[in-house]
């Protein structure tokens, strides 16, 4: 059993707002939750995150059954995310004015205690558990392979001249690499999906201190936007937050 909610706002410094969520129930019985974030201005990106949030459900249900298992699921979201891209892709280059229309997708299927990830380009996926906070992706992005490559250091990650420039993104023109996991989870989870709009305004240590709250998914979600609303809500501000209670095989 879970508890989830969902919120999305502009921001304070956005006319539009690329971002869109979902969260639905496959055929197969998982749940799944989508958080996308549009790249290419305005109506190009609301259309590419829109594109991710109702298209990849039904690129993964028909490759997900109520048997399928872990190894076959991270195979099917791999696929899935592929196909996606290039569909994408595909529609950008029928649209006049779509060119660079790309998005970011963090994607998480899950039952049955086990969560199959999946994401291409910086929204993230997060779980606290007794405490701690821990990222479960890795932002796929200039800056991130530049300190990895030990070329700059944490410290200049923010403001860095690089900074928002993806290396994968749903509908960019070169091959699709989504980065697929699985993580088992324990009762008392918590996780939260969130785009750049939350986790480039506030700090790991701010976000773990509402997650710790405890409060209702839908609470959590109204602080967490109203805290990166407050540090200057310069982006579209998407949040899923779930509350794992009980495992559904116990």
């Amino acid at each position: 059993m879970m508890r989830y909610a969902g919120l999305t706002d502009p921001g304070h410094l956005r006319e539009h707002n690329e971002d869109a969520w979902q969260v639905c129930s496959l055929t197969s019985g998982h749940m799944l939750f989508v958080v996308s974030d549009g790249v290419g201005g305005h109506a190009a990106g609301e259309i590419a995150s829109r594109i991710v949030v109702e298209t990849l459900p039904l690129l993964l249900d028909p490759r997900i059954s109520r048997d399928t298992d872990v190894i076959a699921q991270k195979r099917a979201m791999e696929e899935s995310l592929a196909a996606l891209s290039y569909q994408v892709l595909a529609q950008t280059r029928q649209m006049p004015g779509a060119a660079g229309m790309a998005a970011t997708a963090i994607c998480g299927l899950l039952a049955d205690g086990m969560l199959v990830l999946g994401h291409m380009g910086d929204s993230r996926c997060y779980r606290l558990r007794d405490g701690i906070l821990q990222r479960l992706t890795k932002d796929h992005t200039v800056v991130q392979m530049l300190l990895d490559l030990g070329e700059i250091a944490a410290n200049q990650l923010i403001g860095h001249p690089a900074a928002g420039r993806l290396t994968q993104a749903v509908g960019m023109d070169q091959e699709p690499l989504p980065h697929i996991s699985a993580i088992a989870l324990n009762p008392a989870d918590i996780l939260l999906f969130c785009s750049d709009g939350l986790h480039g305004m506030i700090d790991d240590e701010k976000i773990t201190g509402i997650l710790s709250l405890r409060q209702k998914p839908k609470n959590i979600c109204k602080t967490l936007l109203n805290a990166a609303l407050e540090a200057g809500g310069r982006d579209n501000i998407t949040v899923i937050v779930v509350e794992i209670e009980k495992m559904e095989n116990q």
